[in-house]
């Protein structure tokens, strides 16, 4: 009788102990200075880079509650992290022009992919996919941060962040492979970026002059001729999304210089909340512990001893019953604080302003989310290729399927 319920205990205990803890297999980040370019890189020798908005998994309350953070936050995460991102990546030298983008394109040399597994102040935990135009992955990885006060002082929005170990790493990692590369395979890898461009907007022009291999890897099986009059209208095409981006990042960067200030001071609050909250935790897990101890304590005396237990057992039960209801107080005082930090993250938001763009004189205006502002450039750039060009333009597979279903 007495070893079940002390084995009942510990089990008890071993619930309450390693319940929420969540482990991602990441990469776990010490102290990391940036590893900047010893020397000027050649232009032909730069690599463009695109960094699409962040992933996150949908938070329900019950996620973020445990994780100690909300949804609104993680969602602008997923702006402001890339956009700081960036700003590493530029202070690394290693790289031509840098942007974030809200969608995949064919028009850059390099596309990085994250994905928020993580962040809360005290803890980030990144999934970062490397993958260049050829279709090779440089890398794909998981990095993982844990914060203490101390991170929080001296930083800079656009230059040190408190995960700025994290930023740091990343941006090495990717200036090591690019470093291994030959300037034979980056000038292949700028090629092929420039004629997946092509075969988006003339597929019937340049769907021959890449060719890709089992592994689903392209290669350059022709190039056009210098001063080729389509391409060079296409790369002309190429620019104005250019220019398109850059205006997007303009209001990435004002977003996230507004949201710099009350984030670093959300994820510094939640950092000492979430200590705090872990002190809180500990105290009800001793005292419920120590509460069904003592009624365990009751329940062993009673059955080995009836005299005992008339006089014992009925204190005993009391003073833990009182125990674990102290207990639950304090956890209640713990489910106080989160509440309060939620209210912290009403003024987050992404909402994009409408954007106009000129394009030979005629202006356009472009609005909705980000990746819809994007997409909708995107389609006006092809159209205006398609009337100067006289193309017959070849739509999206998926309207191929569509107008296949809708045939008789």
């Amino acid at each position: 009788m007495k070893s079940s319920v002390y084995k009942c205990l510990l089990f008890f205990a071993s619930i309450l102990i390693f319940s929420g803890c969540a482990t991602y297999g990441s990469q776990k980040v010490g102290p990391t200075p940036i590893e900047q370019v010893k020397a000027e890189i050649p232009e032909e020798q730069l690599i463009d880079v695109g960094i699409l908005v962040f992933e996150s998994k949908e938070l329900t309350p019950e996620d973020a509650k445990d994780e100690g953070t909300n949804a609104d936050i993680r969602k602008s995460e997923t702006h402001f992290m890339p956009y700081h991102l960036k700003n590493t990546l530029h202070q690394s030298g290693h790289w031509g022009a840098i942007q974030v983008i809200p969608a995949e394109t064919n028009s850059v040399d390099l596309l990085v992919k994250g994905k928020i597994l993580e962040s809360n102040g005290e803890k980030l935990i990144l999934e970062v996919d490397v993958v260049d135009a050829t279709g090779k992955r440089w890398f794909k990885k998981k990095y993982g941060v844990k914060t203490s006060e101390s991170y929080y002082s001296g930083n800079q929005a656009g230059e040190k962040d408190a995960y700025q170990d994290l930023y740091n790493t990343i941006a090495n990692d990717m200036a090591k492979y690019k470093i291994r590369l030959t300037a034979a395979e980056i000038e292949t890898i700028r090629t092929v970026s420039k004629l997946k461009f092509a075969q988006e907007f003339a597929p019937d022009a340049f769907g021959d002059y890449l060719t890709k291999d089992k592994k689903g890897r392209l290669s350059v099986n022709r190039l056009p001729a210098d001063n080729d009059p389509m391409m060079d209208r296409l790369l002309k095409i190429r620019e104005r999304e250019y220019m398109y981006v850059d205006t997007l990042n303009q209001q990435y960067e004002g977003f996230y210089n507004e949201m710099w200030p009350p984030y670093e001071t959300w994820r510094k609050l939640n950092l000492t909340e979430r200590e705090a909250i872990k002190k809180i935790k500990q105290e009800a897990l001793t005292k419920q512990l120590l509460g069904a101890l003592l009624v365990a304590g009751a329940i062993v005396a009673g059955s080995q001893n009836a005299d005992m237990a008339r006089i014992v057992a009925p204190a005993m039960v009391l003073v833990g019953g009182q125990v674990f209801i102290s207990g639950w107080n304090i956890s209640k005082e713990a489910e106080m604080h989160s509440a309060a930090i939620e209210e912290l993250s009403e003024s987050f938001g992404d909402e994009m302003q409408p954007v106009i763009m000129e394009f030979e004189g005629q202006q356009y205006e472009l609005t909705g989310t980000a990746e819809e502002q994007f997409k909708r450039w995107r389609e006006l750039l092809r159209q205006i290729y398609f009337a100067e060009t006289g193309f017959e333009p070849t739509p999206p597979p998926e309207e191929q399927d569509m107008d296949q279903d809708q045939k008789p």
